[in-house]
């Protein structure tokens, strides 16, 4: 399996009441995803529900039902977005002293 949820503990993380809380998201959203950009909502039909706010908060106001070409284009951005901090980041210099 690639990508999605392969290696990923994030299923973990989930609470146990994941599954109400999804079906209660796609039906206040009626079902239809809810990405934004450039002032227009996609529409689509939604069968995701992703965090707005990265993190573990859970909470059906921090959830949005997504299509799934926007759920992994907006999954996608995040990943490397955390790939490119990391690998931007220079080492510490040694203090010229420690030379």
């Amino acid at each position: 399996m690639s990508g999605g949820w392969a290696g990923s503990t994030r299923r973990h993380e989930l609470p146990d009441d994941w599954p109400e809380r999804r079906a209660y998201v796609l039906a206040r959203d009626e079902y239809r995803c809810r990405w934004h950009e450039d002032s227009t909502v996609c529409g689509r039909a939604a069968t995701d529900v992703d965090h707005i706010r990265p993190g573990n908060d859970h909470r059906p106001e921090n959830l949005q039902a997504l299509c799934r070409d926007h759920h992994a284009l907006k999954s996608s951005r995040e990943g490397n977005a955390a790939r490119w901090s990391v690998r931007m980041r220079r080492p510490a210099e040694r203090h010229p002293g420690l030379i």
